[in-house]
């Protein structure tokens, strides 16, 4: 009775590592979008802790406004910048994801595959053990006779 051999392991191996990779790419692509989410939220946050600050102020002055109205402008211009970095990165995202389920369907077909040969060489097995039962119950049989 020889062993069970898929022809196949090498490449399925080397699609295993292709997977892992492609998962490691996309969790990297996830935690920058996620970066950016944070950023963003936080940009805005210290926005408005801003205003609130200045609307406590007792005296507000010209030139506390006019540096409000700066930070604000300043404020939008890098929520948009975020806001764009955040859409190349969802892309980049969503990529690496089709790269990453073309890579796991691929190695799950070459799985399947050698599940399908598995059972194969498992019926064999069993029928050629049914086969050598059946001889040595005939021979026992006929030495009793």
């Amino acid at each position: 009775m020889k062993t069970f051999r898929f022809p196949l392991q090498k490449a399925m191996e080397w699609r295993q590592t292709q997977l892992e990779l492609e998962e490691t790419r996309y969790k990297q692509a996830a935690a920058e979008l996620a970066r950016l989410d944070g950023l963003r939220a936080e940009m805005e946050a210290s926005g408005g802790r801003a205003e609130v600050e200045v609307r406590q102020w007792d005296r507000v002055g010209g030139g506390d406004l006019a540096a409000l109205g700066g930070f604000r402008t300043r404020v939008k211009k890098e929520t948009a910048r975020i806001g764009e970095q955040r859409a190349a990165a969802a892309k980049t995202a969503a990529e690496r994801q089709a790269l990453m389920m073309q890579a796991r369907q691929r190695c799950k077909l070459l799985e399947g595959l050698r599940e399908r040969r598995m059972n194969e060489w498992v019926g064999e097995r069993d029928k050629e053990l049914d086969e050598l039962a059946g001889e040595a119950f005939l021979a026992g049989w006929n030495r009793r006779e």
